[in-house]
């Protein structure tokens, strides 16, 4: 039995805040601010200026590739691409790789302001097939080496540009599948043991991953499945098969399905194929939808008659408004009082749209990290969306029509940090959020988002203690200061969190027989 005195952060429905929480077995067995008699010679943590609230989630990661890019070269923070490639040029020298994977170029935060090319990846490596993602996971570039490997199964897709290296929409679908095919398993499941205990560091006490991205027989989907029912240390992983087969997530026995990839709808706005109804500023380019309204409201009904829970990604507002329109039609066509559906990212909306998820209560996986993001600026959005570049991530206009928002990292595409996802939401302009509502976002909701909100998410008794200790206390700090918060310990279960030290294959196999 533990005590903890201080600021009790609950994010229950009142959004109530008490002086003590009591644990015991695992389970929180008193909140209050008068502790009872029969509690008092338990052991006690004194928070002091600190606050204890309840396990971070992140409701939109793509948890196996994020473990790939962590263990890989991250050139994020680059401010050239002669510093991108001097940086491969000295990873290459010192990795045993067969393939090398870099991570994170931006040509908007480079000084040529234009992508490395395939001829500048040859020089730097030249004998080993190079895989460099930009930091939206939406378009790679590819050195020669690679290329040769992946010409068949992508120069017939749209996206395919062999002169420079850059592959985008189907075609880097192809290339990434390739490239996930070709790291060893065992590998793989080391560096998702690191991934998790990386996330854990920031708070983060379950993820919501999006799998599927082409191994033989789905082996991904299946093995994140395992990875995360073997988990021995209270951390919690609810995996999203990305599928518009609904048959395949049937027989799996999985409740989810959709994601990106197969269940994307457009691209992003760093490759400017987000879906748009009018046209980027300056061109007649409006993006890409990838699918057929028939196509999309058909796989929705499928999947929402089968009682799956549906995520699918929209980020343009073309792709927002087919996303609402084909959620609306199925459940019309068959209606559910708790479907949970979600579209992930929901960056730029319609009114219509908002109209829709309101009334029919579809969630919003948002990411709020996307602001004032380094890797795309404000001034690019500006240039490419005129006057629509303020109506992005509008939180604000999203509470007030009664949309539950969950947050999350879209890692590989930011780094999971809870902290910026708060500060973000509550310096967002005139759609900014309470602090309090921008912790529940982060907390209760996203374990609302997989239905585990009634043993999770939340300080209140008879829930598993899932808590995080805060360095301070956000609802008595400045807007502007909240990203000097530090998580300072993950507890699951009651207990303090315990980096994953097994072989995974064990770990594993644990879960398949869990």
């Amino acid at each position: 039995m533990k005590i903890y005195e201080g600021a009790v952060l609950t994010c229950n429905a009142e959004d109530k805040v008490f002086r003590y929480l009591v644990e015991e077995g695992g389970k929180i067995v008193f909140t209050g601010d008068e502790l009872p008699e029969k509690y008092a010679s338990a052991e006690k943590t004194e928070l002091g200026k600190r606050a204890l609230i309840p396990s971070f989630t992140d409701s939109h990661i793509h948890f196996a590739s994020y473990a790939t890019f962590l263990a890989g070269l991250n050139v994020a923070d680059a401010k050239s691409n002669g510093e991108i490639l001097e940086s491969i040029r000295e990873f290459v020298k010192n990795c045993g790789d067969k393939l090398i994977i870099a991570f994170g170029a931006s040509p908007h935060s480079v000084a040529e302001k234009h992508f490395v090319t395939r001829e500048q990846l040859d020089e730097v490596c030249p004998e080993k097939p190079l895989f460099m993602v930009k930091y939206d996971g939406h378009t790679c570039v590819i050195n020669t080496k690679l290329l040769d490997l992946v010409r068949k199964k992508a120069e017939n897709l749209r996206g395919f540009h062999p002169e420079s290296g850059e592959m985008n929409q189907e075609a880097f679908f192809a290339v990434s599948d390739y490239v996930t095919n070709s790291v060893s398993i065992p590998k793989l499941l080391k560096n998702m043991q690191k991934a998790a205990d990386h996330m854990a560091s920031r708070g983060i006490g379950m993820i919501h991953t999006v799998s599927g991205v082409g191994f033989p027989l789905d082996m991904d989907v299946s093995m994140e499945n395992w990875f995360g029912k073997g988990l021995p240390n209270g951390l919690n992983l609810r995996v999203f098969f990305q599928t518009m087969d609904v048959n395949k997530v049937k027989k799996m026995k999985l409740p989810r399905i959709g994601g990106c990839f197969a269940t994307a709808l457009d691209g992003c706005f760093g490759s400017e194929d987000a879906a748009m109804l009018l046209p980027y500023e300056g061109t007649e380019n409006k993006g890409v939808i990838y699918y057929s309204d028939e196509k999309v409201i058909d796989f929705c009904k499928k999947a929402n008659r089968a009682g799956l829970q549906i995520e699918m990604h929209a980020i343009g507002d073309a792709a927002f408004e087919q996303a609402t329109k084909a959620l609306k039609a199925a459940l019309d066509d068959f209606p559910r009082k708790d479907h949970r559906h979600t579209i992930i990212h929901a960056c730029l909306p319609t009114e219509e749209g908002i109209r829709i998820c309101g009334e029919y209560k579809i969630g919003l996986a948002v990411q709020s990290a996307f602001i004032d993001w380094p890797q795309e600026p404000n001034d690019y959005l500006e240039r490419i969306l005129g006057e629509r570049a303020k109506k992005l991530n509008p939180f604000k206009t999203y509470r007030e029509h009664g949309i539950v928002m969950s947050v999350g990292s879209d890692g590989p595409c930011t780094d999971p940090d809870p902290i910026n996802w708060i500060y973000k939401i509550c310096n967002n302009g005139e759609e900014s959020l309470p602090v309090e509502e921008a912790l529940r976002m982060c907390t209760y909701n996203g374990y609302h988002q997989t239905f585990d909100e009634k043993e999770r998410g939340s300080l209140e008794v008879g829930k598993i203690a899932d808590m995080v200790i805060l360095s301070e206390n956000p609802y008595e700090m400045k807007t502007g200061e909240l990203c000097n918060l530090k998580v300072e310990k993950l507890i699951l279960g009651g207990e303090d969190y315990k980096p994953l030290s097994e072989n995974p294959v064990k770990q594993v196999l644990r879960g398949i027989f869990n």
